[in-house]
């Protein structure tokens, strides 16, 4: 288990990551920014052995069950940083080297007193918007009605972001090969469907 910790964990990042450094093949780079218990960062990257992929999770406990999901035999494009990702991503990655980025089900700190603290602010889109190609897409998701209408109108206000879907807010996933996230099926079991959005840069 070490071994594989010392194979995908990046950690004490100071300065940007060099993705062309990380993996043995330089391929398109798509992040998933708060990995949770790692279930769709362990079998997206199967999927798509074609891209390499980067887990932003700032939770150790969360980052040591990722690590039971992987192997560097079946998934040698995954690696993992322990970070907390907000703003600070536009200094962590280089500008334009990200092709896809995947949120789901972020924290919604329903309470108004702490929105402040939402992932979805005008400082993290324009930050996410300058590691990202042009064309690259944002795919999101969450069960908090309230928190996808506030991501929602969070992207309209930037300009450097497109809605790809109409209405912006749907019942079901973009993609075909959607992983469903231990808390996604946890909600879904329990009556709170998800809303997604996907959203492209410009």
């Amino acid at each position: 288990m070490l071994e594989d910790r010392d194979f995908f964990v990046l950690e004490n990042v100071e300065g940007f990551v060099e993705p062309a450094a990380l993996f043995a093949s330089v391929q398109p780079l798509y992040i998933e920014i708060g990995s949770g218990k790692g279930e769709f960062i362990s079998q997206y990257p199967l999927q798509h052995p074609e891209w390499n992929f980067l887990g932003f999770e700032g939770r150790e406990k969360r980052v040591r069950n990722i690590l039971k999901k992987l192997s560097p035999q079946r998934q040698p494009n995954v690696r993992i940083v322990r970070l907390m990702v907000d703003a600070n991503l536009a200094a962590v990655l280089p500008s334009e080297s990200v092709s896809g980025v995947f949120i789901q089900h972020p924290d919604p700190w329903p309470k108004k007193r702490h929105h402040k603290r939402r992932l979805f602010q005008q400082d993290f889109l324009n930050a996410l918007a300058e590691v990202m190609l042009l064309d690259a897409e944002v795919h999101v998701s969450t069960d908090h009605e309230e928190y996808a209408n506030w991501i929602a109108e969070e992207f309209v206000r930037n300009p450097r972001f497109v809605s790809l879907q109409e209405p912006l807010i749907q019942a079901s996933p973009s993609i075909q090969d959607h992983v469903s996230t231990w808390y996604e099926t946890e909600q879904r079991r329990m009556g709170y469907a998800p809303n997604y959005m996907l959203f492209k840069r410009i």
